[in-house]
């Protein structure tokens, strides 16, 4: 019998004898585990389980986190053990959020940083302190090294777990010192390996997609063709003769409305979908294509907006100008377009709610499916699992795909766990995107060919109005994501003005990895490289002349040109560009090299440097501003999603193509050394690499590139 195996099965059964793929008891490990505090767990086993409350989407948080409290505990990396945390805003919120919990801002690990070696270095007290009772022996004379504790004087060793039962008695300490970064063992090593990267290799990490519960159906949903459509009525006569098909369901959210087809299996279920008819309402659904909008972006820029940042005078600087330099740039909307498209998993009862995804979100999202389900929100339990990628997607400010999910198991009626499974198709067409976004741009210099004006004009939606974060980022009228990397710009600059219009649309938006940097860095970094034209100068020497109160940026930026050689001459058909920027309290600095190959352009290297504080393991920065700078790419080289009369044109990777691995440059980075905390480094790199490489291809063709994706360019 010829049996078709999923790729993930045959990975999990070839070559080793897999008893049971399940998720796993951990309170099995030891009877008596002692916790410290509300992140770690150390069992009689020795094995050290570090709670984290970050969601773990490829970024590296299930190492990163628990290196710290390694580090403080003295522990063996091969006892070290991850779990991820319950839905709980009071222990595990995000310190830089407040009383909410959640995975975002490239913030996972800079927050966390000195709280969990807190939690390691408790830990570590409590047993120390225990092994002190049992041998008669002052602690101060007992050492730790891999997970043994040592007394060198008697010879006396124990593991953790020999110390466990005597540690559960010892007070907790408040407050204890924290190692000399001198002796680190960890901490900007990098030796030692992902804890999610066997489980990864093998098939046996588990996603939303392995979650199997007894009579639970899998949902495809039928959505609005045009957005802001309402569903008028649906024809299910075909849909319910195909066998295998449950139910078929209408539903709504404050977000979206459509049918839901319920089977035992995602593709009965998908045929099922596929097989509705329905009518729409499309009363107030939205029929501009792309053209239209930013037409009318182009209207909306030369008029008065609501000013974002000012400073000295900019009229009469530009009036006094000897020269002026102008540009505009175009962006489009950007699909997250996440290897792993949505799904969650909802168990609704009376009682409660249970849901299982790889959950970005927690305290926003408990809320908003309590109030759906008329629930309190500690009756929604979330089960927090891998995410094949997110980029932002996963934390949707209005809990879309989970209300979706729990809005479809709630019309069902009957208690069987829902699977709502997006195909790619879903994922590409229903939303949600970075905004469209058009930039008018100003330059004035002096008679000598000095920046003295600088006016910026930012037109596009709105990410957070309408929000429950509009009250905290949306102050006098400006969407602080809407603004970032451009407000805050930090060349010297005397004269600067920067204004907003937000105009609204019916199109679903949210923040897209690296959020409003990914078209201020374009559009910023661009126009200076214009300047640089303009007045005959060296866009590296330009940079570094404006960025004299900035040392971060100064130290990456000449780190990057150092390592690529800026100045020396690279040959005929090739050329450099240079981009830095500042996100999330890191800066990167990259440099892309570019050469004409007959009728195509290849991007031979890109040197990256990043200042992200201490880099607590420099091969996870690494494998980030790599990443980062890929995905940067797909959205540069062909990135786009385009409307046609309201409806979405792209539907999969065919037409909203990402970069392959034969595409991908040779990409080099290096990591500004720093004593500071850390930053992150989940998102940064994205929005540098494009102006980068626009600056190389307008220095190898001689003319600026101000819209993207690419197109205009022949790529090899």
């Amino acid at each position: 019998m010829i049996e078709n195996v999923s790729r993930r099965e045959f990975f999990k059964t070839s070559g080793a004898l897999v008893l049971a793929v399940a998720l796993p008891d951990v309170h099995a490990q030891a009877q008596a585990p002692l916790e410290p505090n509300a992140f770690i767990r150390i069992g009689a086993d020795s094995t050290v389980t570090v709670i984290v409350k970050h969601l773990e989407m490829g970024q590296g948080t299930y190492t990163g986190l628990p290196t710290l409290v390694a580090e403080e505990l003295d522990a063996d990396w091969a006892q070290m053990r991850v779990e991820g945390a319950p839905a709980d805003a009071k222990r595990y919120n995000n310190l830089f959020w407040g009383e909410a919990q959640g995975t975002g801002g490239s913030s996972s690990l800079p927050n966390s940083y000195e709280q969990l070696r807190k939690a390691g270095a408790a830990a570590r007290f409590m047993l120390v302190g225990s092994a002190a009772e049992r041998w008669k022996v002052p602690a101060k004379d007992i050492t730790i090294a891999k997970g043994v504790v040592m007394h060198k004087k008697t010879g006396r060793r124990a593991k953790f777990g020999d110390l466990v039962a005597g540690a559960m008695t010892q007070v907790v300490p408040a407050d204890v010192p924290l190692k000399d970064p001198k002796d680190f063992v960890y901490i900007g090593k990098g030796t030692q390996p992902r804890t999610d990267a066997r489980a990864k290799s093998t098939g046996t990490a588990i996603y939303t997609q392995d979650i199997k519960l007894p009579s639970m159906l899998t949902a495809v949903v039928l959505h609005p063709p045009r957005f802001g459509a309402k569903l008028k009525s649906f024809d299910a006569a075909k849909t319910k003769s195909i066998p295998g098909v449950v139910n078929v369901v209408q539903f709504s959210t404050a977000a979206t409305n459509g049918v839901a087809v319920l089977a035992k299996d995602y593709w009965t279920a998908k045929k099922g979908r596929d097989a509705l008819t329905a009518d729409w309402d499309e009363t107030g659904a939205l029929r501009l294509s792309s053209a239209d909008i930013m037409a009318d972006y182009k209207r909306l820029a030369p008029m008065p907006g609501t000013v974002a940042h000012k400073s000295g005078d900019i009229e009469p600087a530009m009036k006094g100008a000897a020269k002026t330099v102008e540009a505009a740039y175009e962006f489009p909307f950007l699909a997250h377009a996440a290897m792993e498209p949505m799904n969650c998993v909802v168990a609704l009862g009376a009682e409660g709610c249970e849901i299982w995804n790889g959950e970005q979100f927690q305290t926003v999202d408990q809320m908003m499916i309590a109030q759906l389900v008329d629930l309190k929100p500690e009756q929604v339990k979330l089960n927090m699992l891998y995410a094949g990628g997110s980029f932002g997607r996963r934390a949707n400010p209005h809990s879309d795909y989970l209300l979706e999910a729990a809005a479809i198991a709630k019309a069902n009626g009957e208690q069987r766990p829902i699977k709502l499974v997006w195909g790619r198709e879903d994922d590409m067409r229903a939303g949600y995107y970075r905004p469209m976004y058009y930039h008018e741009l100003e330059a004035g210099l002096d008679d000598k060919g000095e920046l003295i004006a600088w006016r910026h004009t930012i037109v596009g939606q709105s990410i957070l109005t309408g929000t429950a974060f509009e009250g905290m980022m949306v102050k006098d009228g400006v969407d602080a994501t809407s603004v970032e990397g451009a407000a805050n710009l930090p060349y010297a600059v005397p004269n600067r003005l920067l204004e907003l219009h937000s105009p609204k649309l019916a199109v679903p938006v949210q923040w897209w990895r690296s959020v409003g940097s990914t078209h201020t860095a374009y559009a910023t970094e661009c126009f200076l490289d214009e300047v640089a034209r303009a007045t005959g100068k060296d866009p590296y020497a330009l940079r570094r002349a404006l960025l004299a109160q900035h040392p971060r940026h100064l130290a990456a930026l000449d780190l990057a040109a150092k390592q690529a050689g800026w100045g020396k001459p690279l040959g005929k058909d090739r050329a450099r560009g240079i981009a830095v920027h500042e996100s999330f309290d890191t800066v990167v600095a990259q440099v892309v090299e570019v050469s004409r190959q007959k009728d195509s352009v290849h991007i031979d290297r890109v040197v990256c440097a990043v200042d992200c504080g201490v880099a607590v393991n420099p091969h996870i920065v690494a494998m980030q501003m790599e990443s980062g700078i890929g995905y940067g790419l797909s959205a540069a080289l062909a990135g786009a999603i385009t409307l046609k009369e309201g409806v979405v044109e792209q539907s999969n990777f065919h037409d909203y193509p990402v970069v392959r691995m034969n595409q991908m440059p040779k990409i080099e980075v290096h990591i500004v050394p720093s004593t500071a905390k850390p930053t992150g480094v989940g998102e940064p790199a994205t929005p540098v690499i494009a102006p980068a490489l626009a600056n190389a291809l307008a220095a190898l063709n001689g003319s600026p590139l101000r819209s993207l994706p690419l197109k205009e360019v022949n790529f090899s």
